[in-house]
């Protein structure tokens, strides 16, 4: 089979309301990365210095050798930037999710104390604060175990959330295969989480960011003053407040690292945010933990046959009869690039009418052929599809008088001699009446513009069809 493993679709045009609790706009949800002591370093065991996310301009790794300026912007994170970031979020009583990686928690043993007595979520940020990219399954799986391991023996409690950060094609799925999570959040493709299947498990994954994120600080392009980052974090804020006003309410999310985020001339800009945002209301600044149960409880995980999933028989057997007695045309779909962006009304609409459209023109005849005629013989003696008895009926023709069967027969008979297959026409668009005008108007037409209508309405047919046994 050949499938497309990204999800290009996520919720569509319509996701579902979060449903925050006391109808919370919006959820603002503040991320403390705690990687200080878990950097690469020579010390640690590791073959070089750290080059990433720090203020030193055009930093790179030293091979072999300890980096005194680089490791002292760390040791700031711990010493001074964690105890400034600690007194803001304690005093503006906003708890806060802190992704430990599990070797600095280790050589912190006083920051964690303050992270437990101030209630906040401490979620795994894997062993150590290094690549995982070049990782065989095999070695990470191990290392996400002992992260595990490290960061319950030394917090007292097994963590319940994920992130790795620098993480490989492999992470999530290593990660869900353990089982003991609530939540993932190694990816950055939404404003709400959502349910990922991982090998036939129910995975929650909540979602992520880079860009509401101090580390843009450290980058380029980034941030060059607290302004920009106060001015970016309240713009996005503003937008997804306007979208929960409007009854769509989202999760932001905000990133933060104590060596950044934790200088005097950066953290003022957290502040003018934070107060920003406690003058709104229906405001809920949560741990990452308790959107986790909120959204388990509210929004749990749907099944339903995934199109993208499906073996050929069953894929057949399901859209071939969406057009009308031709079932190889779900065939030939089903051989195409097929994925999660398929696994709705749209996606199989758009994969059936790809082979439709590129038939031969005596194939798309055949499929004109094959539909009946407009409240005629087949209708009347009840050899109707059952889609096509539904669909009839919907618009009335199933009760027509005398009179009005009379005309259908006539323009039936007129429209068939002049153009060679039936008057086909989305009922479901329709009523009565306009069938009527637009069968009076169509008749008229020369037989390649007819054609190419009949065809056009067959697909909307089709549409309809398939919004009826799917998302």
């Amino acid at each position: 089979m050949n499938r497309y493993p990204r999800n290009l679709r996520g919720y569509g045009p319509t996701p579902p309301n979060a449903n925050w609790p006391n109808s919370a706009k919006v959820a603002v949800q503040f991320v403390l990365n705690y990687e200080e002591g878990g950097e690469n370093c020579v010390l640690h065991g590791d073959p070089a210095s750290e080059a990433f996310l720090s203020d030193i301009p055009g930093a790179a790794q030293w091979p072999g050798q300890r980096h005194w300026n680089m490791e002292s912007m760390y040791e700031y994170g711990a010493r001074a930037g964690f105890w400034r970031i600690h007194r803001l979020f304690t005093g503006a009583d906003i708890p806060l999710t802190i992704y430990g990686v599990a070797t600095a928690l280790a050589r912190n043993p006083e920051q964690v104390a303050a992270m437990k007595s101030a209630g906040w979520e401490i979620a795994s940020h894997g062993l150590k604060w290094i690549e995982h990219k070049d990782m065989d399954p095999e070695t990470e799986r191990a290392a996400i175990a002992e992260a595990i391991r490290l960061h319950t023996e030394v917090t007292g409690g097994r963590p319940h959330g994920w992130y790795t950060g620098r993480c490989s094609e492999s992470t999530v799925r290593l990660v869900a295969e353990e089982g003991g999570f609530d939540y993932i959040s190694d990816t950055y493709d939404d404003d709400l989480p959502y349910w990922l299947d991982v090998d036939g498990r129910n995975q929650l994954i909540i979602p992520y960011t880079l860009e509401a994120n101090d580390m843009r600080f450290s980058v380029s392009p980034g941030w060059s003053s607290g302004e920009d980052f106060f001015e970016y974090l309240k713009n996005a804020f503003d937008v997804l407040y306007a979208e929960g006003e409007a009854g769509a309410p989202k999760m932001m999310s905000v990133g933060l690292h104590c060596r950044l985020i934790g200088r005097p001339g950066k953290i003022a800009a957290l502040k003018k945010f934070i107060d920003y945002i406690q003058s709104h209301t229906d405001v809920w600044c949560p741990r990452r933990i308790e959107i986790a149960e909120h959204w388990a409880k509210h929004h749990p995980p749907q099944a339903f046959e995934r199109p993208s999933q499906m073996d050929r028989d069953t894929f057949v057997a399901k859209f071939g009869g969406i057009f009308e007695h031709s079932p190889w045309i779900a065939e030939r779909a089903f051989d195409l690039e097929l994925g999660p962006a398929h696994d709705c009304a749209a996606g199989v609409h758009n994969a059936l009418c790809r082979k439709f459209r590129t038939a031969s023109a005596d194939e798309r005849l055949g499929v004109l052929t094959a539909h009946p005629d407009l409240a005629g013989k087949l209708a009347a003696a009840g050899r109707l599809t059952e889609k096509s008895t539904n669909e009839q009926a919907g618009a009335g023709l199933d009760m027509l008088t005398d009179d009005e069967r009379e005309t259908f027969t006539k323009l039936n008979s007129d429209y068939v001699a002049k153009h060679g297959f039936p008057f086909i026409i989305a009922v479901r668009d329709h009523t009565k009446a306009s069938i009527l005008a637009a069968f009076h108007e169509r008749i008229g037409n020369d037989r390649e513009t007819e054609f190419a209508e009949a065809c056009r309405q067959v697909e909307r047919i089709a549409e309809f069809r398939l919004m009826d046994v799917l998302p």
